[in-house]
């Protein structure tokens, strides 16, 4: 279960401190808007540049922009660990995640709310993370739109069919009341931003989501192995 702090709601000023509340951050999310893709305008390349400067943690930049084509290997260069683009977005993704990782990054693919689940499924084995929004884009604070848990549920299924190591990670509304409901869609991986940096104490609270995670995949994997023995074993019929 990963915890990835999103800087969306922190003081843009002093991003090097907010940071450093978060030591027990999986990876530290930068949301790149550009006011086209999405309606809100955040940071750039220079700004992850900087912050590659003063952290350690893994840097994972999820570009909300047109023309991720053009650009997402910049942010690569300027020291971002894992490059996420939007699936809506990019013209040619198989060779736009090729290239990410031949640049040296990992490569995650994003999906809007209303992008159905098999727009990745071919997709699967050229990335490491499949990101699905669980709000509009554009704007923290929100709530977790739970239409989206059965696609959550549905890209569990592809992934596993692949036999691919892949994160399955949500971004908006996760919170100590929300993140029960999303592991048990199959989600392993969290983008918190209020939830984290809203509380007095940012990096309790990542170890708090990470603990109601592991929980809840504890009770997930338990239900499925009861399934598992619970099914009827399949019948020869000799002819």
């Amino acid at each position: 279960m990963r915890i990835s702090p999103s800087i969306l709601n922190t003081d843009f000023a002093r991003l090097a401190d907010e940071i450093a509340k978060v030591p027990s951050a999986d990876a530290i999310h930068i949301d790149v808007m550009d006011n086209h893709f999405v309606p809100n305008l955040t940071i750039g390349r220079p700004v992850v540049e900087c912050l590659r400067r003063v952290t350690d943690l893994t840097l994972d930049v999820h570009l909300m922009i047109d023309n991720p084509d053009l650009h997402a290997l910049s942010y690569v260069s300027a020291g971002a660990d894992l490059v996420t683009f939007h699936l809506e977005a990019a013209a040619q993704p198989v060779e736009l995640a090729r290239a990410i990782r031949s640049a040296g990054a990992g490569v995650g693919v994003a999906i809007k709310p209303a992008t159905p689940a098999v727009a990745v499924e071919a997709l699967i084995p050229e990335i490491d993370q499949v990101l699905v929004m669980s709000v509009e884009p554009g704007f923290g604070g929100q709530t977790l739109m739970i239409s989206v848990l059965p696609k959550v549920t549905d890209i569990r299924a592809m992934i596993e069919r692949s036999d691919q190591a892949c994160w399955l990670a949500m971004d908006g509304g996760i919170s100590v009341g929300t993140i029960d409901a999303c592991v048990e869609a199959g989600a392993d991986s969290f983008v918190a931003g209020s939830a984290v940096f809203g509380s007095a104490d940012p990096d309790g609270a990542i170890v708090e989501l990470r603990r109601l995670a592991e929980q809840a995949l504890g009770r997930r994997l338990a239900l499925m192995s009861t399934e598992s023995i619970d099914r009827p074993a399949a019948v020869v019929v000799s002819q």
